[in-house]
């Protein structure tokens, strides 16, 4: 029996959709806005929601990527009386299982249940039986446990793949565990960077070339296609590829079959095709820079991975995972984080993604190596400005100076005992995470801190801090 909520502001179709479920053998619950909706989705473990648009407290599509977020990664059935195409485009791009507009066509909302409960059992079990090789790729959030639920289902086929997302989300990481979790694991795995083909030599790169097929070719070369005989060709940044190599690059997709610059007979190369980009590729179909059949090819497969900002909860194991590998590189001693360290990368919106995050990790453990614990001060300036100012404007709506004028009978206080007070409280509270940090360990306090032994010991007694053994 599954646990089928409902989403609607209308008690009609709530008790229609409620009677059809509970007549397919599931159990209904209802609610009849979004906060009600989102607090019961927590707390009943969902597999399926029945979501309206238009609710009293917001909007469902816009809440749609909160309810697939919750642990039991719902499928959600979006319903609504005013349907419209952009609305339904936005709810599958937002993973919904179907837009169904009311009223429904007869059994159409049962329909849909029974496919998207069909759905969930074939991916509960590919799960329990796919043990996959993440080969790096860090996080347990619902995003990227989506993005590799999708691997599983990936590695099951030879079609091919599209990984889609912005810079620094790890694509490369993808394509490789796609490829170590498929039956051509023991085969190569050949990198195609479109962003760095010579475009004189680009035929040759790919196709390799027979001896005297132009100037400089005194030996014949086997092209990257051919090196990706029975592995995994992954054409990085696919969406690069020169218009005039596309028609071409599609009759290999097809075929299977090339012939190499300056030859006379076909090679066969029996390659799986992952490729990725960053780029919007519909857009460029539609600008007349990528072809449209190709796209069509490379589409057997998408996955779409999300940027590091929506998926703020992965950062803290993600800085563990790379900080060990970074300290076992350089011969250091694995580092500590102070809690403020992890609250400065959550802060962060991190416009690079997950390979931004790894440099400037790098640049921290770089800079302070004898340290055995990293603080937002390891961080570079840039980042620290930019999280300084983000917070600042954040805490301060547009209209606070005005608010803040319209009450005169709130007494101002002098800056200078505001300076003091504000001081005294930033101290005390640095004093008490450095002994908590160092475990009483005044030696490594005042290396830390930077103050000397009998600096420190009176701060101590002045805020009443005492060391934590």
């Amino acid at each position: 029996m599954a646990n089928v909520l409902i989403i609607d502001d209308e008690e009609m179709v709530c008790e229609i959709l409620s009677r059809q479920v509970k007549s397919a053998g599931h159990r209904a619950i209802v609610a009849f806005t979004l906060g009600d909706g989102l607090e019961k989705a927590l707390s009943n473990d969902c597999d399926v929601i029945f979501l309206d648009v238009n609710l009293p407290d917001g909007n469902g599509l816009e809440a749609l990527p909160r309810f697939r977020r919750v642990s039991s990664a719902p499928e959600v059935i979006i319903i609504t009386g005013a349907g419209a195409p952009d609305g339904a485009e936005l709810a599958i791009r937002c993973g919904a299982w179907d837009y169904l507009r009311k009223p429904f066509p007869k059994g159409e909302a049962v329909l849909q249940l029974i496919r998207a409960l069909q759905y969930r059992k074939e991916k509960s079990r590919l799960k329990a039986t796919v043990a996959l090789k993440r080969n790096g790729i860090v996080g347990k959030t619902p995003e990227i446990n989506a993005c590799l639920n999708n691997v599983a289902l990936a590695v099951q086929t030879n079609a091919n793949v599209l990984i889609t997302g912005e810079t620094g989300t790890g694509k490369e990481l993808f394509a490789r565990a796609i490829h170590e979790n498929s039956s051509r694991a023991g085969e190569n795995f050949i990198i195609v960077d479109c962003t760095v083909l010579p475009e004189k030599l680009v035929e040759s790169v790919l196709f390799g070339h027979r001896k005297g097929a132009f100037t400089g070719a005194d030996r014949a070369h086997e092209g990257l296609i051919k090196q990706a005989d029975h592995g995994t060709l992954f054409l990085d940044e696919i969406g690069e590829l020169p218009l005039d190599l596309q028609k071409t690059f599609l009759r290999v997709i097809q075929e299977h079959r090339f012939r190499p610059v300056g030859g006379t007979a076909e090679v066969k190369s029996d390659f799986r095709l992952v490729a990725a980009t960053n780029r919007d590729l519909d857009q460029m179909v539609e600008s007349g820079d990528f072809r449209q059949d190709l796209l069509f090819r490379l589409q057997s497969y998408t996955i779409e991975l999300p940027p590091l900002r929506d998926r703020i909860q992965d950062i803290r194991e993600l800085a563990m995972y790379h900080v060990a590998k970074l300290c076992e590189l350089n011969g250091l001693e694995n580092k500590g984080f102070s809690p403020e360290f992890f609250e400065a990368l959550a802060a962060y919106d991190w416009p690079g993604n997950a390979r931004e995050l790894v440099n400037i990790l790098d640049q921290a453990v770089i800079a302070d190596p004898a340290n055995p614990v990293l603080f937002p001060k390891h961080l570079p300036d840039r980042i620290r400005i930019k999280i300084a100012r983000a917070s600042l404007e954040k805490g301060r709506s547009p209209d606070a100076a005005h608010t803040e004028a319209a009450i005169p009978s709130v007494p101002f206080p002098k800056l200078k005992a505001l300076r003091n007070s504000r001081m005294a409280e930033l101290e005390h509270q640095y004093l008490r995470k450095l002994m908590c940090c160092t475990k009483g360990d005044i030696k490594e306090a005042c290396h830390i801190s930077g103050l000397k032994r009998a600096r420190l010991y009176e701060m101590m007694k002045k805020y009443n801090v005492i060391r934590v053994q």
